[in-house]
């Protein structure tokens, strides 16, 4: 679960259709999280040309794995469940039959893939040549630097570079561009991953933190994809390490002045728990604890204020949120309460001179509203920003005499300027705040990393047609200048695509937001076209649309792409989060199929042209409606699902379990466990047809256990009924996200697609 520009612990992490082939961020140069994308691939052997879509070519190929039967009975209520396949469950990821299975499933998929090896190849080649390889994210200012990354051509990793800014450059303007020329300050690099990365298989950077003097950086390594990270402490200069690496640690880490950070560790089920203090040059075990999180429901975040004057140390659980600071200037006073534990309240804090900034939620006020409190006076609010009904308030952030405000209206993300009072003088009611403008009906905008001491706000834009974009807003003068947008090699040109905005209804008559976009040359609308249907619908998570050049492989061959923005998301709001979760979880199935269904009736696709996909909590929608309607598609794909529901938030051992009781359902409780089973797409196959499925994997993965996909598997492949390709692929070398080389991720888009045009008998398509 992981928010744009908003901090989420440990969860079944949505992987919303970004652009992985944008190695560059548009967002923030030094993103605190890997961003998640498609289906798992590797490099495979030709063994059969024959399409598995031909029954008689099918009995060319291989046999299917056939994993073995070992009767596990479960009871609970009186109800007995029968899991034939919870022997590869194995959490040291070391047994050797289980691995073996593994392979097996592998090598098949490897084969009947291989007839289509040419035509994926030509796919990586063409999503390959979208991209600039060599390349420079948009220059961040901080302090009296430029900090940004560099892509080199045919490295996988980026390098973190930062470059002096010139003496006439010192006053920030909407209007600078960093001078790169022979006369220019050199460029210095301060991290090169590729050199870090070259001997792992995985490698992924989770945190990359510049101290407030900029002399150091703090950054966090991940090298299996567990997500379980090292931290070190270089000079920017010299690239010496700095005492010995932190190891153990989640990727959550401040600086606390020029010679001390803050991080977070986790219990044994990858809950982050602990907060602690670290002073440079000693020993982890001398570190001092800040505080333990003993509730399991609940997990730990960690912030610095835009001032960088104070830190915040939250808990959460899904439904409740409270806060602590450490004032920068005095850590040895420790933690100290800003907004205190309310069952049902949810606080996100910042600070702006003498006063603490929150937005803040409750059953009443369920899109938020912001509200401030004087620093040594923090039971006293003023109500700044007040809740409204058909808007909700997303994010906050802070300048010295600006609060920007990040809205959902409509379905839609908005960005607010407001001016503030200068410091010293009385807050009160921000009113006439001024939004900033965007063009295309449906989009993406994101918040970014900004210098809280300017008037320049720095923010991402997307579209399904717009590659991602960089722009610095001068909340002054309420002009937007664009400072960087993705190049698109290869005769890109957006006018060629139309997006647009349907509205489905769904089985109660709720309206559900459909976001499309084709190329208007190619489609035809009258029910012939391919179209590929994405969906999500948990944890409140906007799936707003954005840009992905690799996808341009399948527009260009004439398919529809379209995104279901179904109830369990928060597009909408949080009542519609709300009734798509727990006992309303069915709803986001629902919705889905009316999607589907709506799109097939309009005419933008038939059951024969409509595929599917959906990754970890979308995995579960994509098994789920799979079990409920098979005969509405063509093909689907489900990366990482989560499909043992169940048998999953039965066992509080399992990473993630008692942190997501607030969001499933406790099936220890009768009503949780029946209204759970009746979807849980384990639990809910059938002796019936399925359409082609595809399910990937991450061996590593401690979000969803590699197990649940493979029971998933197993099962369908013992009772389906038809002949149908079904294919699983397990990465033994990755966890949730998958590769961690962007060309590698280009490859897994590659697989994907090839795989979807197969089963669409489109792979001669060359």
């Amino acid at each position: 679960m992981v928010l744009p520009n908003l901090r989420l612990n440990f969860g079944r992490i949505f992987c919303i259709p970004l652009a992985v082939t944008v190695v560059l961020s548009s967002a923030v140069p030094f993103p605190s999280s890997a961003a998640a994308t498609a289906a798992f691939s590797r490099h495979r052997r030709l063994v059969a040309s024959a399409s598995p879509m031909n029954p008689s070519s099918q009995s060319q190929s291989p046999p299917p794995p056939v994993a073995k039967k070992v009767e596990h009975a479960m009871e609970m209520f009186g109800d007995v469940r029968i899991d034939n396949y919870y022997w590869l469950r194995d959490d040291s990821r070391t047994d050797p039959e289980v691995l073996s299975y593994l392979r097996q499933e592998n090598a098949y998929t490897d084969s009947i893939m291989s007839g289509t090896k040419e035509f994926e190849d030509k796919l990586f080649a063409e999503i390959r040549g979208r991209i600039k390889e060599e390349d420079v994210s948009a220059p961040l200012r901080k302090g009296p630097y430029y900090y940004y990354k560099r892509t080199l051509e045919g490295k996988e990793y980026v390098q973190y570079c930062r470059r002096l800014i010139s003496d006439n450059q010192k006053v920030p303007s909407v209007h600078d561009i960093m001078p790169t020329g022979p006369e220019a300050p050199p460029e210095h690099v301060i991290l090169d991953v590729n050199v870090k990365a070259q001997h792992h298989l995985y490698y992924s950077i989770g945190a990359f933190k510049v101290s407030p003097n900029n002399k150091l950086v703090a950054y966090a390594e991940d090298t299996k994809g567990d997500e379980i990270y090292t931290i070190y402490v270089i000079d920017v200069e010299t690239q010496a390490t700095i005492g010995e690496p932190l190891v153990g640690v989640t990727s959550y880490l401040e600086w606390a002045g020029d010679n001390a950070f803050v991080y977070i560790t986790m219990d044994e089920i990858l809950r982050p728990d602990k907060a602690w203090f670290h002073v440079l040059g000693t020993e982890q075990s001398k570190d001092t604890c800040l505080y333990v999180e003993k509730d399991d429901m609940f997990s730990l975040d960690l912030q610095a204020s835009e001032s960088k004057k104070y830190l915040f140390v939250a808990s959460e659980s899904k439904n409740t949120r409270f806060n602590f600071y450490l004032d920068v200037s005095k850590p040895e006073e420790g933690l100290k309460v800003l907004t205190p534990r309310v069952d049902g309240i949810d606080t996100t804090v910042s600070h702006r001179g003498d006063h603490f900034f929150i937005k803040r939620r409750s059953d009443q006020f369920f899109n938020s509203e912001v509200v401030a409190c004087a620093v040594n006076n923090t039971s006293s609010t003023t109500v700044l920003i007040p809740h409204r009904e058909s808007v909700k308030i997303q994010e906050i952030q802070l300048f010295s005499d600006h609060l920007v405000a990040y809205e959902r209206e409509n379905g839609l993300p908005k960005i607010i300027v407001y001016h503030l009072p200068p410091i010293g003088e009385p807050l009160r009611s921000l009113e006439s705040g001024q939004a900033v403008s965007f063009v295309d009906p449906v989009y993406s905008a994101e918040s970014s990393d900004s210098e809280f001491s300017s008037s320049i706000l720095r923010f991402s834009y997307s579209s399904l047609r717009t590659p991602s974009s960089v722009y610095d807003y001068d909340m002054k003068a309420g002009i937007s200048v664009l400072k960087k947008i993705d190049s698109v090699l290869g005769g890109f040109d957006a006018t060629r695509y139309v997006t647009e905005r349907q509205w489905a209804p769904s089985s109660d008559g709720t309206l559900i937001p459909i976001s499309i976009v084709y190329r208007k040359d190619l489609v035809k609308l009258d029910g012939s076209d391919p179209l590929l249907l994405y969906g999500y619908g948990s944890y409140e998570i906007c799936i707003d649309p954005s840009f992905k050049s690799a996808r341009l492989s399948l527009l260009d061959r004439g398919f529809i792409y379209a995104i279901a923005h179904i109830r369990g998301g928060g597009e909408m709001g949080r009542q519609w989060y709300e009734n798509g979760k727990l006992l309303k979880k069915k709803n986001t199935f629902t919705d889905f199929i009316a999607c589907a269904e709506y799109l097939i009736e309009k005419k933008f696709c038939s059951k024969e042209k409509l595929c599917i996909e959906g990754r970890s909590a979308g995995g579960l929608l994509i098994g789920a409606v799979l079990n409920m309607r098979p005969d509405l598609f063509k093909a689907a794909v489900a990366g990482v699902p989560f499909v043992d529901v169940v048998t999953t938030m039965l066992d509080p051992t399992i990473p993630l379990t008692t942190s997501e009781w607030e969001e499933w359902g406790d099936p220890r409780k009768e009503e949780f466990y029946f209204y759970m089973k009746s979807y849980s797409p384990v639990d809910n196959v059938k002796a019936q047809n399925y359409p082609h499925i595809l399910v990937t994997a991450g061996l590593n993965d401690p979000r969803v256990l590699y197990s649940e996909p493979a029971k998933f598997v197993a099962k369908l492949r013992d009772m389906k009924t038809d002949d149908n390709i079904l294919l699983f692929k397990c990465e033994l070398g990755a966890g949730h996200f998958s590769k961690s080389g962007r060309f590698e991720k280009l490859q897994e888009d590659a697989f994907t697609y090839a795989y979807i045009m197969k089963t669409l008998n489109m792979t001669s398509r060359l």
